[in-house]
């Protein structure tokens, strides 16, 4: 366009911001000469311009600013990226040096004059101005500079520019917070764990960052490899530095591998005479992640070494909790083994005394274990009733003791008794978890009942539930009922599902079973046929049918439609393949599989784990 059209357009689009005289009558009006000066907002005009891409009309506008105008800092980018864009290298690189004179106390300038010149093509002058601004940095100037670095995407220059801050500082962990970042979004690990580890080991009280850092950073296995194999010669060569020693634990734990976390735990314990508190705090963890063998070995650690301490009877009385979630989670279950477990809580509440404060929440677990795996619900109900009516328990021991006795009015066939109990403890615990479990059980009881409205009205309320257990149940039952009476307003599909779920929850498993096989003959290819199938696998399981299990998580694995419970099915089928048929290598191979068709899954921590183990890793 020729300069003095460019002129003119730009001072048409530029008229609404200057003052205008008002031409006479038949007067025709003037157009502003082409050297008038640029409007007092010009600056901001100019920038819009160059965001836009409108580089001449840009320059254009910069270049009518007044010299210290042209490099400030809000100016100077944009009016940079102006020229650099129309390949006027010169004028780019003659107003990056001025600005570097008029505004010395500009760090970034310098980077930019670099900028400039490697545009230009001129890379050995670029590296060369980059070497002379990190030479003359000064303290002040390392944060700005570094922040130059990495928005040009130059993470090396930035990374030099943090380490000449470092010395400079004359501290060897100053800017590790800037760096840990870096190597982060860089993608370096190698580089993230030296700096990391070096930082924990000046600075204990950066433990906490450290973790989350690595945390975010690391992904693959290698690199947790790498982590734990530089973290236990570091325990080894370095005993008395904790810092190692509770990275390594934490480690372990993220890892699943919670025997080699257990070595750590003890070793911490002991250094800091926690009196085994430590080492009860990992039993709870395994225990949540269904390595009883580790939780017991943990509260075993606990009650034979500090016989005389405050952690003696917590943590014998977490040996019965864990040995009852173990027995809960065995397919078949014992009947030896929760006779067993009952002795030994009897013999507890005998050394309590079973009027003691102490002794409610040993009776509540014991009423639990008569109710669900002694199948002796009228000692279960007798024992809850104990600890309900007991003035010296704490209200939230007697409160969950009426859960469960609703539990066991709703085994019984008392939907009535069962939902007066639930809701004296919500209202009781409006805003608490047991509460919100007691909504929870409610909204069940109007599932298994077939009144999915009100289930619908109480789980809308838990979604939004502190507790993440909750909500997710919550968010499951409600989708559940949501998918499936869509299209069949009346439910009729779902109130026969609801049905064999009530049989299941009263352990009636024969009749469940047979209630979803006429369910899946009446209603082929209804939306409830995957969770159909889910279930009768898992009964299955429950009652030893291993083969059938199996053929029926096939059907599910085995078709493309079952995608949403296809990662469930596969880790159920690894699951008995390992603990049931006992045939590690078939198992190994499905735990492969759920790592390499679902890398999003929930299942997929444990099952790396137990594809590791199995493979001989030692993990």
């Amino acid at each position: 366009m020729p300069r003095i059209l460019l002129i003119l357009t730009l001072l048409t689009l530029t008229t609404p911001l200057v003052a205008q005289v008002r031409p006479s009558p038949g007067r025709p009006q003037l157009s502003p000469a082409p050297g008038r000066e640029a409007p007092t907002d010009a600056p901001t005009l100019a920038r819009d311009y160059a965001r836009r891409g409108e580089w001449e009309k840009a320059v254009f506008l910069f270049e009518k600013l007044k010299n210290d105008e042209q490099t400030a800092p809000a100016v100077l980018p944009d009016y940079l990226a102006a020229l650099l864009s129309l390949k006027r290298y010169k004028d780019a690189e003659k107003l990056a040096k001025r600005a570097m004179k008029q505004h010395p106390e500009e760090a970034g300038y310098g980077v930019a004059l670099g900028g400039v010149l490697a545009a230009s093509g001129d890379a050995a002058a670029a590296e060369k101005q980059y070497g002379r601004v990190l030479s003359q940095l000064t303290p002040a100037q390392v944060a700005p500079v570094a922040a130059e670095f990495a928005k040009r995407q130059l993470p090396a220059w930035a990374e030099r520019t943090y380490l000449r801050g470092r010395e400079l500082a004359k501290n060897n962990t100053e800017y590790a917070p800037e760096l840990i970042q870096l190597y982060t979004q860089g993608q370096e690990p190698d580089k993230l764990l030296a700096e990391t580890l070096h930082l924990v080991e000046r600075d204990e009280t950066q433990l906490p960052f450290v973790r989350n850092m690595l945390q975010n950073a690391l992904r693959e296995d290698k690199d947790f490899d790498a982590l734990e194999k530089i973290l236990l010669s570091k325990v080894q060569a370095q005993p008395d530095q904790s810092a190692f020693a509770e990275l390594l634990l934490w480690l372990q734990v993220q890892r699943h591998d919670f025997t080699g976390a257990l070595v750590q735990a003890r070793a911490l314990d002991r250094r800091a005479d926690g009196q085994g508190s430590r080492v009860l705090a990992l039993a709870g963890i395994a225990a949540r992640n269904r390595d009883y063998a580790t939780a017991l070995a943990a509260t075993d650690y606990v009650t034979r070494t500090y016989r005389t301490g405050p952690n003696y009877q917590p943590a014998r009385q977490q040996t019965l909790q864990i040995r009852e979630a173990q027995l809960r989670d065995t397919y078949p279950p014992d009947p030896a083994q929760a006779r067993a477990l009952a002795a030994d809580y009897e013999t507890l509440l005998t050394e309590l005394g079973r009027t003691s404060a102490d002794a409610a929440p040993v009776l509540r677990r014991l009423g639990n274990l008569y109710a669900f795996q002694l199948d002796d619900k009228v000692k279960a109900m007798s024992l809850l009733q104990q600890v309900i009516d007991m003035p010296r328990a704490e209200a939230d021991v007697r409160d969950e003791a009426k859960t469960t006795l609703g539990d066991l009015y709703l085994l019984k066939g008392e939907p009535w008794e069962a939902t007066l109990l639930y809701s004296q403890v919500e209202k009781a615990h409006p805003e608490a978890p047991l509460g919100y479990e007691a909504k929870l059980r409610n909204a069940r009881l109007s599932y298994f009942a077939g009144d999915f409205k009100l289930a619908q009205s109480h789980l809308d309320i838990l979604k939004q539930a502190t507790t993440r257990e909750i909500a997710n149940d919550a968010m499951q039952l409600s989708l559940l009922i949501q998918e499936n009476t869509a299209q069949d307003t009346l439910g009729v599909g779902l109130k026969a599902y609801a049905a064999v779920e009530l049989l299941v929850f009263q352990n009636k498993l024969a009749p469940a079973l047979a209630g979803l096989d006429a369910l899946l003959r009446a209603y082929p290819g209804h939306a409830l046929t995957d969770d159909a199938l889910y279930l009768k696998a898992q009964l299955q399981r429950r009652t030893a049918d291993y083969a059938g299990a199996v053929a029926t998580l096939g059907l599910i694995t085995g078709n493309p439609k079952y995608d949403v419970l296809s990662d469930d099915a596969l880790f159920l089928l690894a699951e008995i393949q390992e603990q049931n048929l006992h045939d590690p290598a078939q198992a190994q191979a499905l735990y492969q599989q759920v790592l390499t068709r679902f890398p999003g899954s929930i299942y997929g921590a444990e099952a790396r784990k137990r594809f590791r183990r199995l493979r001989g890793d030692g993990v």
